[in-house]
C-alpha cells in the first residue's frame, strides 16, 4: 500500500520505495569536515617544520653582507668595498666575484674578514684580479669560518 498525501507530513518528499536507492543517513557525513581540518593542520605543521629546518641550514642572518661600492675598475682588477655583519668579535668567510658587461664571471675569491673585539659590523676592502674588464663587483655570501 502506498502512502497518500493525507498520511505524509507536509514538507517531506514522497519517494517510491526502491526506486532511488537507499537514503543517506544524515548523521554519517558529520565527521568529514573534522577529518579534513585535521589533515590540513597536519600538513601545515609538517611544512612549518621543514621551513624551520631549511632556514637553520641555509638562512643565516648572523652573517649578512652588502656592497658599499666598487671602484678602480681597470682591464684586470676591481676594488670592492663591503660591509659585513658577524657575531660580536667574530669572523666570516665571504665570497666575492666580479662580472663583465655580458654577465660572465671574470673573478671569484674567498676572503676572510675579522671583526674587532666587541664589534659586530665591519667594513672591508678587497682587490679582485680579473681575467677581463669587470663591470660589477659583488659579495655573493658570507658564512662562518669552518
Amino acid at each position: 500500500m502506498n502512502e497518500t498525501h493525507a498520511t505524509i507530513s507536509s514538507g517531506a518528499p514522497n519517494f517510491p520505495s526502491g526506486r532511488y536507492g537507499r537514503r543517506r543517513d544524515p548523521r554519517r557525513g558529520r565527521g568529514r569536515p573534522l577529518l579534513i581540518g585535521l589533515a590540513v593542520a597536519v600538513v601545515v605543521a609538517g611544512l612549518t617544520l621543514v621551513s624551520i629546518q631549511q632556514y637553520r641550514m641555509y638562512g643565516d642572518p648572523t652573517y649578512d653582507a652588502e656592497v658599499i661600492t666598487y671602484t678602480e675598475i681597470t682591464d684586470d682588477q676591481i676594488l670592492v668595498d663591503f660591509r659585513v655583519t658577524v657575531p660580536e668579535g667574530g669572523s666570516a668567510i665571504c665570497t666575492l666575484r666580479a662580472r663583465d658587461k655580458d654577465g660572465f664571471e671574470v673573478a671569484r675569491e674567498q676572503v676572510t674578514v675579522n671583526a674587532p673585539p666587541g664589534e659586530q659590523h665591519l667594513t672591508a676592502r678587497h682587490r679582485l684580479t680579473t681575467t677581463s674588464r669587470p663591470f660589477i663587483g659583488e659579495v655573493m655570501r658570507c658564512r662562518e669560518p669552518a
